[in-house]
């Protein structure tokens, strides 16, 4: 007869200390997380410090170079680019590691059926008599390690910190696309306006190489004035195919960048723009802006964040850890009989394990993930002094482009104007080619510098809203993946490819 007293003692005995162990799996061991305050500056380098700082424009950034075509080719680039393509990959797969962490909070249960033919033999005064028999079986096993001191909590946090940081990782790889196509772009208008400057130039050379031989078969200039004259124009068209072949990289990478091969971009681009020109001066914020905005500096924080959690997943390895297992069984001759005229066998109970000798191995790896977190900071640290720096070279540099700029823009108008003045008195006879050449060849240069001071302004444009965290901030989908794999189910194996 069943003890109901007995019974109800070893219900206690078996499920208190589970409960308890239950309970106790809400404490954790390691250091909790804590986001770092580092000093920053009040202002940069170049701001009043009456003035107040604006908060820094990063939305769409480069919609203020007022060009459609360069609009158009950072949305297919942010569509098509492999680099982004393959951080969306990198968010999923930490999206799926998450899930797995989370999964080692949770009970497990397998399930197992079994059916065998048994035949027995028995001998009795040399005669063998066998019987045959089937059986079949049906089981359900389940565990559920107790998270006692927060080793899976740990995991599942550090987790969570890396999904953060592959999220950052994929807005610093937009931001990085979004600069090199618009600088490639830049580039690309740049080289147009310096061959069609260059082919000008040359013309214009030219032109003055036929006055002197005109002016030779007069009587008034030498053949050695004339091959001076066209030795200046054959060499100003000399550095047209050098320009040319610097504007087809350009086109190439801007394709590429697009994901498309290297020449499709050749056709739609061949029609001469001007170079693209910025609205300025831009506002920059304040040097803490860089915190939040900065996703380089955002994914060092959380590579940070996740090395912190992984100490506490080393600290709980050393300390004993508790799993609650059981199963039931059910046993019959009959697969009818399963769980009615069957035997029935279960099974319930913690399994204590805690770690006595490991050769000193538990601590090690402790210290090993202490010294990888404080790497981690360092290189968080790294990466916002790393900031600091490109906003304030960055802004030196298109600041003081902007005044060598119009210092340009002044030297060609005069150099321009000598030309033309050289070129008149050359042809009333009161002026020598020298002059005229001389002249020439210093407006050519003068023009081609201040076209350079105009790219130079539109790249250090661009490098200011990259280095302050300007990027693409429009919706990515991010779950879909490159490769849809159908046909995945039970079925017959095929032969290799």
């Amino acid at each position: 007869m069943f003890d109901f007293e007995r019974g109800l003692a070893t219900a206690k005995g078996l499920f208190l200390p589970a409960f308890a162990a239950a309970l106790l799996s809400g404490c954790v061991v390691g250091p909790d997380y804590q986001k770092p305050l580092l000093a920053m500056p009040a202002s940069w380098g170049g701001q009043k410090a009456a003035k107040p700082a604006k908060p820094a424009q990063l939305s769409k950034w480069w919609q203020r170079l007022r060009d459609p075509e360069l609009n158009a080719l950072v949305e297919e680039a942010v569509a098509g680019n492999l680099d982004v393509a393959s951080a969306k990959a990198k968010i999923r797969e930490a999206r799926a590691s998450y899930r797995q962490s989370v999964g080692t909070l949770l009970p497990t249960a397998d399930g197992s059926a079994s059916a065998t033919r048994n035949r027995s033999t028995a001998t009795s005064s040399g005669t063998a008599t066998g019987t045959t028999y089937d059986q079949y079986q049906a089981g359900f096993d389940s565990s559920w390690e107790l998270d006692l001191f927060g080793a899976n909590r740990r995991g599942v946090e550090a987790a969570s910190y890396g999904l953060d940081a592959s999220e950052e990782e994929l807005r610093s790889t937009l931001l990085t696309l979004v600069g090199d196509v618009t600088s490639n772009y830049v580039q690309a208008r740049g080289y147009q306006a310096r061959i069609a400057l260059a082919r000008r130039s040359a013309a214009s050379q030219r032109q003055t190489a036929q006055l002197t031989r005109t002016m030779a078969l007069a009587g008034s200039a030498t053949a050695a004035d004339v091959a001076k004259a066209e030795g200046q124009a054959s060499g100003t068209e000399a550095g047209v195919p050098s320009l040319e072949a610097s504007y087809a990289e350009a086109v190439h990478r801007l394709s590429v960048l697009t994901g498309r091969p290297p020449a499709a971009l050749t056709e739609r681009l061949k029609r001469v723009k001007p170079i693209p020109a910025p609205r300025l001066p831009i506002p920059t914020g304040i040097p803490a802006d860089i915190l939040l905005t900065r996703p380089d500096v955002r994914m060092a924080e959380r590579q940070y964040a996740q090395s912190t959690a992984k100490i506490g997943q080393a600290e709980a390895a050393r300390y004993p850890s508790v799993s609650l297992t059981g199963d039931i069984s059910t046993t019959s001759l009959k697969l009818g009989d399963l769980g009615k005229n069957s035997t029935i066998g279960w099974s319930f109970g913690p399994t204590l394990s805690v770690p006595l000798f490991n050769g000193g191995q538990l601590q090690a790896a402790v210290d090993v993930a202490r010294a990888q977190r404080d790497q981690y900071f360092v290189a968080y640290k790294a990466a916002v002094l790393t900031a600091l720096e490109d906003v304030e070279n960055a802004t030196v540099s298109l600041s003081q482009e902007r005044i060598r700029n119009g210092k340009l823009a002044s030297s060609a108008k005069s150099y321009g104007d000598a030309a033309r003045l050289e070129r008149t008195l050359y042809k009333a006879g009161e002026t020598s080619l020298l002059d005229v050449l001389d002249a020439e060849r210093s407006a050519y240069s003068a023009d081609d510098s201040a076209l350079q001071s105009r790219i130079s302004i539109a790249t250090d444009y661009i490098a200011l809203n990259k280095a302050l965290g300007g990027g693409w901030d429009g919706a990515i989908d991010t779950a879909r993946p490159e490769i849809i794999d159908v046909g995945t189910g039970p079925r017959l194996a095929s032969k290799a490819q």
